[in-house]
């Protein structure tokens, strides 16, 4: 008790609390935003582009007729990017400052208003593996040896109206002389709480496939040059087809999205991080070699109150010719490009991890096209827009 009574005296404790008080807090939707473990999660009121945040600071005087010395009382809206691997620098995007008192002595408990009026907000609260972006509330109460300070989070969620182009997404996935399947997907841009719907259609089917699965992967971004870092989270995992194909065949797609944990699409955000949405198509063989293709989808969230237009960045596929790959690794692994435009060789991977390039055997006759090293191709087509 002596202890803390001479702390308290040359003024190193905490001699008053804060409290920050939202105005409508009892009526105002409440959103659940993910912790940095991942598994918990933090209930924040939940705040769109352009509202005002308003309320009230309550500084409470723990002993009754003390008195406390300040040298101002403020109150900031801060919104800020923390990259896990660097903790020590914080990158704010956004900062106002309000004055809520002068500098002088509070002899009574005080309360203080304040508002931020139509506050922009451009980007959406996200905690990911390696990222987390928050909206924060501060208030520091100034004293000369130690400050008192209070922070409240809220949350903030982006809206955007639909998009006005939104083509479907057709492929034709072949393995020359052995298998050929064309798959489409009915839009290329869906909301949170969307459908994904499309068809595999089998046009030739010359190997023997195990099954047929399809995913969505997310994948994270962050840093920028030598320190970039990528995680991909396979966010859901569904078994559409069971069994060898025949010929003719048609295979139906339809995912609902609402049951995940997904956020809109993030590109370049605050220059800092991305997030980005694929569909991944794999086919598994009777030998458990691995066929797959990735294609992008944007993901938005559907709201009546903000509407923003989304970006009319083309998602009609390109005609150039890609790779499919096979391999026994996870599906994250790179996707072969061409510079010249012609395709590449089909790259398998066996068990003693050495990398067969097939297009070697084919040019000098070793193998040919019809063997259990088939050669493997993309082939797009342009779609007309709805």
């Amino acid at each position: 008790m002596k202890i803390t009574g001479l702390v308290s005296f040359f003024g190193f404790g905490q001699s008053a609390d804060i409290d920050i008080i939202l105005d409508g807090a009892e009526a105002r939707k409440i959103a659940e935003v993910r912790t940095e473990e991942g598994r918990l999660k933090e209930r924040h009121p939940l705040y769109y582009d352009g509202e005002s945040i308003s309320g009230k600071v309550n500084v409470t005087l723990r002993k009754p007729g003390s008195r406390l010395e300040h040298q101002g009382i403020k109150i900031e809206f801060i919104g800020q990017v923390e990259l896990y691997y660097d903790r020590g620098n914080h990158h704010e995007f956004q900062s106002l400052v309000k004055e809520l008192a002068r500098p002088g002595e509070m002899t009574h408990s005080m309360s203080f208003n304040f508002e931020f009026v139509n506050v922009e907000k451009h980007y959406e609260s996200y905690t990911g593996a390696n990222v987390k972006l928050r909206y924060f509330l501060r208030v520091t109460v100034i004293k000369r040896l130690s400050d008192l300070v209070k922070e409240t989070d809220i949350a903030v969620h982006t809206l955007s109206s639909y998009p006005d182009v939104n083509s479907s997404i057709k492929m034709e996935v072949g393995i020359e002389d052995c298998l050929h399947i064309e798959f489409e997907y009915n839009k290329s841009k869906y909301h949170l709480k969307d459908v994904i719907v499309g068809k595999i259609y089998f046009l030739l089917v010359r190997i023997k496939i195990k099954h047929m699965e399809i995913a969505i992967i997310k994948k994270e971004t962050t840093g920028a040059g030598p320190n970039v870092f990528t995680e991909n989270e396979t966010i859901a995992k569904y078994e559409i087809m069971d069994g060898a194909p025949v010929r003719g065949e048609s295979i139906p797609i339809r995912v609902f999205l609402a049951g995940y944990d997904l956020t809109p699409t993030m590109r370049d955000i605050a220059k800092k991080f991305s997030v980005r949405y694929y569909l991944n198509l794999v086919l598994v063989d009777e030998e458990e070699r691995r066929y797959f293709k990735q294609q992008e989808i944007i993901l938005w969230r559907k709201g009546d109150r903000i509407r923003k237009p989304i970006s009319h960045s083309s998602s009609t596929v390109s005609n150039n010719v890609h790779s499919l790959q096979s391999t026994a690794a996870t599906p994250s692994t790179p996707e072969l490009k061409s510079p010249d435009g012609r395709p590449h060789a089909f790259t398998r991977q066996d068990s003693t991890n050495e990398t067969t390039d097939l297009m070697s055997k084919l040019s000098t006759g070793e193998i040919n096209p019809t063997s259990e090293d088939p050669r493997v191709t993309v082939e797009t087509s342009p779609v007309a827009e709805e």
